[in-house]
Formats: C-alpha cells, structure tokens, sequence
C-alpha cells in the first residue's frame, strides 16, 4: 500500500479576473463600423511606436486612420480606454495565434511543446507587431498590468485545459500559471533590453526555467511524458504519490 500523502500547503488564491469594464462606448454592429474601429486601432498601434503612449491623442489617431475625430469618440472617450482596446485585441489575437500553431498539422504533442509555443508567439508578436513594445496586454502602468498577467495566466490554462487535461479550476495550478506568467513576463522584458529582438540566450533560459518550475505540475498531462514519469493526480495537485512542492518529473 501507498503510503498517505501529507494534505497540500495552504496556497495563495490568485483573485478571480475582475470583469473586464466595457472597452467601448459603442459597439460596432454593422461591418462598415467594425472595420473603422480597426482602423483606429490599428492607427493607434502604429503612432505607439512613433510617438510613444505619453504623445498619444485621439486627434492624432484619428488622423492617420482617416476617420473623423467623432469618430474615435463614439467608440473611446479618451485615449487611455483606446490604448486598452488595443490591448484587449492583442491578448485575443495571442490566444488564437496559440490555438492555431496548437492544432496545426505534425505540432509536437504534449506540455513542453505547448509551452515553446506559448513563449514563441509571445516573441513573434514583440517583434512584429506594431505598438506592442508599449501595449502588450495592458496600458503602461504598474498596477494594472499586474492585473492583467492574472488574465493572461487564466486565458493561458483555459487554453491548454482541455488539451493537456488540466482543471482550470484548480487553485494550486492557477497559482503556477500565474507565477509562470509572472517570471516569464520578467525575464523576457529582459531579454528585450538586452538585445532589440530579444537576447536569444535569455530567452532559452526562460524556456529552461519554466520547463523546470512546471514540471511539477504537468508532468503526466495527457496520460504521462515520455520518460515514464509519475503521472498528476486529478486536480493538478502534484506528481502520484508524491508531496506536493517535491517535484516529480525531470524538466
């Protein structure tokens, strides 16, 4: 028989994601509408990297997406929600460019991969595309892009749930994917001040690093790695019959 295994460590709780407050003063029902409010965003993209989020205005934006400043005001009443529309759209196009690569004909199987893929499109979008040196997630201020590593940690277990058989609800592993946001987040923020496309020793580091943190807690994810490591108990809580926090799996 097994010996017991000691009941999991009082975790953190990550807060629930506050709901989103409306982006929109309207919202586009009509596809004329729809691809104006793209081009705003898109206008307001490309003037991030040339004037930086200080300069921004609304009638500069409006300018170069040739719209007139009304406009922008029916959909946004300042730039700052603008900015955060913008933000929402990169974290939604983020999780659809992972989603494609995950279901993509011949993607290697299983968490490691899945993860690569995670950090790849990350660096993809850093280096290619416009205003997201400024805007990523978030508008550039402290508290709320504390705030939004806690949704895009969320969005990132959701998205993996059902391909690597995770709980989404599972507090222990919410609290591993946030703090592998977290750490990932730093990392590669300096990678980026190292080196303009991203130091690439820095970012194999990063790789490294979070195969190893979480491999505790995904090592076994669809039916177990190949090395024959103990699978996951149900719930995410820690390798089959080991104590949680020991780890169970080579990264």
């Amino acid at each position: 028989m097994q010996p017991s295994t000691p009941p999991p460590a009082s975790q953190p709780t990550p807060p629930p994601a506050a709901a989103a407050p409306p982006l929109l003063r309207r919202a586009p029902v009509q596809r004329r509408s729809a691809q104006r409010l793209a081009r705003i965003l898109d206008a307001c993209a490309e003037l991030l990297d040339e004037t930086g989020y200080e300069e921004l205005s609304t009638r500069a934006v409006a300018g170069r997406a040739g719209v007139p400043i009304g406009s922008v005001y029916r959909f946004f009443p300042n730039k700052r929600a603008m900015a955060e529309a913008l933000a929402r759209r990169n974290l939604d196009a983020y999780a659809d460019r992972i989603s494609a690569r995950l279901t993509a004909p011949g993607q290697p199987a299983g968490w490691r991969a899945a993860m690569d893929v995670v950090i790849d499109e990350y660096l993809a979008m850093k280096r290619t595309l416009p205003g997201f040196a400024l805007v990523e997630f978030t508008v550039p201020a402290p508290r709320e892009s504390r705030q939004a590593n806690y949704e895009v940690a969320d969005r990132l277990l959701h998205l993996l749930a059902e391909r690597l058989g995770l709980a989404p609800a599972d507090t222990r592993l919410r609290t591993a994917f946030l703090v592998g946001v977290e750490t990932a987040d730093a990392l590669l923020q300096l990678a980026f001040r190292t080196d303009p496309a991203g130091d690439p020793a820095i970012v194999t580091e990063t790789k490294e690093l979070l195969r190893a943190y979480l491999a505790r807690y995904l090592d076994g994810a669809e039916g177990g790695p190949a090395d024959g490591t103990a699978a996951v108990e149900p719930g995410g809580a820690g390798p089959a019959g080991a104590a949680p926090g020991t780890g169970g799996g080579r990264p």
